[in-house]
């Protein structure tokens, strides 16, 4: 299961990462951005109405009087939710533009917390700090995964709870994608995790199964992983600009996303980890 790669080349892969969220932070993409209230708001309503699930995940309100680290903020959205329900909440991403952005919300919204440039593998916090630990969609990006997880648990105060989602190998997302770079460019050989590594957002990106998130979270006293049909695998989001050729437009608007509702979230594309230490 291991995916873990030498210094040098995780350190290059890391400066490839951050290029890439610093150039287009998660959910920004072609969102007009002049009024920035209307940004932030339009950023929000977009993300909960792609991903309804994601707030009953999260669940916000828990975080009340509690200390609460977000891993990866972004642009800030899911940050904002556990600051406005009471939580002492810290942040950290790996890119000026998602603290900037991350500041600049709560700074509109008259809301103060600590939000900083920091690595998930090497996270800037004591043993012991927090009562959660969330990340959404992140800590599959880094380069060394493992360790990134080893770092949330550390930081994790005994009987802490960990809710993390990382993407799941077994995806319609990784389907399309292996049928795209793999199969219709005549290299059928190619796996699905490769087509993931190369092709899904920024470079390096990894998926797991359900065995092997419960592995990568095996030290903690409970683990729960379940799989989430997400909007990447029913094509709702909108394309990015190298799907823009007509055989993509087609392919897109023939979609059967009818078949992917009817297999419900076996094959979906979020596992969502919930642990405790």
């Amino acid at each position: 299961m291991s995916q873990i790669i030498d210094d040098e080349d995780g350190d290059e892969l890391k400066r490839a990462v951050r290029a890439h969220w610093q150039q287009q932070p998660c959910g920004t993409r072609d969102l007009p951005a002049e009024d920035r209230r209307r940004f932030f708001k339009q950023l929000e309503d977009e993300r909960y109405r792609l991903e309804p699930y994601l707030p009953p995940f999260a669940r916000f309100a828990e975080g009340r009087g509690q200390r609460v680290l977000e891993v990866g903020v972004g642009a800030g959205t899911d940050f904002v939710n556990w600051v406005r329900h009471g939580a002492q909440a810290s942040g950290i991403d790996l890119t000026e533009q998602g603290v900037e952005l991350t500041r600049e919300r709560l700074m509109l919204e008259g809301l103060e917390a600590d939000v900083r440039v920091g690595d998930a593998e090497h996270l800037p916090f004591a043993d012991k700090s927090f009562d959660l630990v969330y990340s959404y969609g992140v800590l599959h990006h880094s380069p060394n995964t493992e360790q990134a997880i080893q770092e949330v648990r550390r930081v994790l105060k005994s009987g802490g709870r960990a809710r993390i989602m990382i993407y799941h190998s077994r995806c319609w997302v990784g389907f399309m994608l292996w049928g795209v770079h793999c199969l219709a460019k005549l290299r059928p050989w190619k796996s699905v995790r490769w087509a993931i590594y190369h092709h899904l957002e920024s470079p390096g990106t990894k998926a797991y199964t359900v065995a092997e998130a419960k592995t990568l979270f095996a030290d903690f006293a409970q683990v729960e992983v379940r799989t989430q049909t997400s909007h990447g695998d029913l094509l709702q989001m909108r394309a990015d600009r190298k799907y823009q050729k007509w055989p993509h437009r087609l392919a897109w608007s023939l979609y059967p996303r009818w078949a992917v509702r009817a297999s419900g979230n076996r094959f979906g594309m979020a596992l969502l980890i919930e642990a405790v230490k």
